[in-house]
């Protein structure tokens, strides 16, 4: 046979080549095209003698799919186990996944159930609709692979999943009654629960409550039962970075396999707050004093959050006690809120800065609060008594003659602590002034157009119609600094109530603007969203 160049070169100088089958194949080679309309050649298949183009194995489609099935092997019926409690798909051996309906992680649990799909090459795979109550998954593929001698058949089927529902072992844990782990014991050792409030309010923006099988109430405190010992000890960090506490940890044998060497245990954290809260006189001890830059001894607990913040009511010095400051030196309340007396502020002076009394060593001074000597009055006794009280105050920034301050009577109080004891009787004032009253509560809390999100009140035991808990929602409104870690919500059922000073009674009052608010999701909202 000539090459395709000699075979160009003899046509094209009009030579005649005879060999004319060769020349034929030789055209049909260089064109790819047939010369003269000829057909190529057909055979018979062997089964049912169609005529069909030449194969390796001789047969028509419809034959050699109805002799082989490339399927054999691979289970067209296979069990999904669905757990209803957490919506969550088993993943063999042990492992629960999360998948939605007609979603590729779904789809891939479902190729994983089918045993021999490695023999044959996966082509296409796809859902077919199925009603979402009926328990089963359909799933279409589209697979080939090589037959007799190197023929390529492919073929779809589908398989069909039952969907049986099983409990996972999270959802039965926490469906068993006190069946736990690990224990998270929180308590704090004081007369109102502010703390508690506070802290409820860090685990709902952090979350930290996900892994919690159930929040049990008890004196002084909270419990907190987990599945394993890493979700307590998860808690257990948490509760360090947002309060000043310390904890302990133990752990009880339940059970001991001698064969395996397996021990069974039950985990127990004790965290202790340290037990002040906001707005609480307390007394230092003297070392702690010195510690802290000469800061008095008789302090106001101005907020607690990781740390205690502290304000001097005489000189306006601030210091911060930690954990660890707290529990080598540690202190009680010697006055607490349940204690507060109204006063009425009959003469104020305010103490400029150059005329405060400084000294080498001296800690922070606080640039938000201004000194100043007032001259109060019990609410109480206006107008039958004349006799005024002195007080120095760190209030002078918002205290004005008339108005109303609550503060402990430290001279009429019975106090039983060893570091108060010790203090020089003349330089103990006779009223420390906490914080500026606001007139009616009523009004104003009437007025309120926010709210707080909370936990089961039958878990926490944390009642929401409580004055310390009102008293909670006022600390949040005056002073910006505490609320800014707090989660605060738009209540729209007072939407239509605007919130006008002029009936408050006093333009001074603080309050919460929507800036600072967040709006929380309504399901009914959505769905009306979507109707229109």
């Amino acid at each position: 046979m000539l090459a395709s160049t000699d075979l160009l070169c003899l046509l094209e100088s009009g030579g005649v080549y005879q060999d004319s089958g060769n020349l034929r194949a030789n055209m049909e080679y260089i064109t790819g095209q047939e010369i003269d309309g000829e057909e190529k050649a057909k055979i018979l298949c062997c089964q049912c003698g169609t005529s069909i183009e030449p194969n390796p194995a001789n047969m028509c489609v419809a034959c050699l799919r109805s002799h082989i099935d490339i399927t054999e092997g691979i289970p067209k019926q296979a069990t999904l186990h669905f757990c209803k409690g957490c919506e969550r798909y088993l993943q063999p051996p042990s492992e629960w996944v999360p998948c939605a309906l007609e979603s590729r992680e779904l789809l891939s649990l479902c190729l994983k159930k089918l045993k021999g799909l490695h023999r044959v090459k996966l082509i296409d795979a796809g859902f077919v609709w199925t009603e979402p109550h009926s328990k089963r998954i359909k799933v279409k593929l589209t697979v080939h692979a090589e037959v007799l001698g190197g023929a390529i058949l492919q073929q779809v089927f589908v398989v069909e999943y039952t969907v049986n529902h099983q409990m996972c072992d999270d959802c039965h844990r926490s469906e068993a009654q006190d069946y736990w782990r690990a224990l998270v014991q929180v308590r704090q050792k004081a007369e109102n629960k502010k703390t508690f409030y506070y802290l409820e309010q860090m685990i709902l923006k952090h979350k930290a409550h996900e892994h919690t099988l159930g929040i049990k109430p008890i004196h002084e405190g909270l419990d907190f039962f987990y599945p394993t010992e890493a979700y307590a000890r998860k808690m257990v960090d948490f509760l360090v970075s947002v309060l000043p506490c310390r904890f302990q940890h133990s752990k009880k044998l339940i059970s001991h396999d001698i064969h395996s060497n397996v021990y069974n245990y039950k985990f127990t954290y004790s965290v202790e707050i340290v037990p002040v809260s906001k707005d609480s006189v307390i007394c230092l001890p003297h070392k702690l004093t010195h510690q802290l830059g000469g800061i008095s001894p008789l302090c106001i607990v101005h907020r607690v959050t990781n740390c205690v913040h502290l304000i001097d009511p005489t000189t306006a010095q601030i210091a911060e006690v930690n954990s660890t400051i707290f529990w080598r030196y540690p202190f009680n309340s010697i006055c607490n809120p349940k204690q507060l007396t109204e006063y009425i502020v009959m003469d104020i002076e305010l103490i400029l800065n150059k005329n405060r009394k400084t000294f080498p060593g001296q800690g922070a001074v606080s640039n938000k609060h201004i000194l100043a000597d007032v001259w109060v009055v019990k609410a109480s006794e206006l107008g039958l008594s004349e006799n005024t009280i002195h007080s120095r105050t760190h209030l002078g920034h918002i205290l004005k003659p008339g108005d109303s301050a609550l503060g402990y009577a430290l001279g009429d109080s019975n106090i039983n602590d060893p570091n108060f004891e010790k203090l020089d009787a003349t330089k103990v004032p006779d009223v420390i002034l906490v914080k500026k009253h606001y007139g009616d509560k009523g009004a104003r809390r009437r007025f309120r157009n926010w709210k707080l999100k909370h936990l089961a009140e039958e878990k926490t035991n944390l009642n929401t119609a409580t004055n310390e808990y009102l008293e909670f929602l006022d600390d949040l409104e005056e002073d910006p600094a505490y609320r800014q870690n707090v989660n605060i919500f738009h209540d729209k059922s007072k939407f239509q109530t605007a919130v006008d000073v002029d009936d408050l009674g006093d333009e001074t009052i603080p309050h919460i603007t929507l800036d600072e608010m967040l709006d929380d999701l309504n399901l009914e909202d959505i769905d009306m969203q979507e109707t229109e």
